[in-house]
């Protein structure tokens, strides 16, 4: 089992930065990689970004157009997202989620797939209002 805590929600106003956090832990040794999804109310989840451990890479979804950062600390299993210039439509829940050894995905499918994920935190709110 592995345990997954999201942090650093909140309200922020439009054009304002926000850093989640996400803390894993239980059998977390050799996970291949961690990544962030989002929902906002009335839309399916969707990929934000993620990092594989094995090289290092990074993979981001679509409309993030470099507004994201995604970083982490594989030996304290800890993930993190960056987000800049926020807008109205980046409200959502942020789910963290991670991708054990014993993913069926392996290190190589893309980060994005939301059934390549083995385990999702709760979520933490973001809401980008004036």
């Amino acid at each position: 089992q592995v345990h997954l805590v999201e942090s650093g929600g909140g309200l922020v106003q439009p054009g304002e930065s926000l850093r989640l956090s996400c803390a894993a832990s239980g059998r977390t040794l050799g996970s291949l990689a961690m990544g962030w999804f989002r929902q906002g109310s009335g839309k399916e989840l969707e990929f934000v970004g993620g990092i594989r451990w094995s090289r290092g890479d990074k993979e981001y979804g679509d409309f993030v157009e470099g507004r994201f950062i995604v970083s982490g600390d594989n030996a304290k299993d800890m993930v993190y997202l960056q987000m800049n210039n926020l807008k109205s439509e980046d409200s959502a829940i942020y789910y963290c989620a991670i991708r054990t050894r014993d993913s069926y995905y392996g290190d190589q499918s893309p980060l994005g797939l939301i059934y390549g994920m083995d385990y999702w935190g709760n979520g933490t709110l973001v809401t980008v209002s004036t």
